[in-house]
């Protein structure tokens, strides 16, 4: 597993909100469309009950706990899947920076639609 570089992060990197509606407005707009993007694969992988929140300062969604998590930042997208998905899909996440739990997504890169609702599918069922 290829490791994510060690960044500081600072608020123009990550944004921020209370709300989904309040982060979304807070995300950079060269990465707005991915996560937009990104956000769509992955509430298209859940069941329809699941409820999107704010979890540790990012949008996740959520059924009796969270599925997964998901970020945008200044030059990639990530889901925040949980270590065991990461583990369990390493061979197919080839060519992507991963770190433990973490899966980045550059900007200039089409995104894994199908390989993202994998992921999310398996996460699913881990619950």
């Amino acid at each position: 597993m290829k490791k994510a570089p060690a960044v500081k992060r600072t608020s123009s990197s990550r944004p921020s909100g209370k709300t989904i509606k309040e982060y979304i407005g807070n995300v950079p707009k060269e990465a707005r469309s991915a996560f937009e993007n990104l956000r769509a694969v992955v509430k298209s992988a859940v069941p329809k009950e699941a409820e999107e929140v704010i979890s540790y300062g990012i949008p996740a969604l959520r059924m009796k706990k969270v599925i997964v998590w998901y970020a945008a930042f200044s030059d990639h997208t990530s889901l925040f899947p949980t270590a065991a998905i990461v583990v369990a899909f390493q061979g197919e996440l080839k060519g992507y920076t991963t770190s433990k739990g973490t899966v980045q997504f550059p900007l200039d890169k089409r995104l894994p639609t199908a390989l993202i609702k994998k992921m999310v599918k398996a996460r699913v069922e881990q619950i």
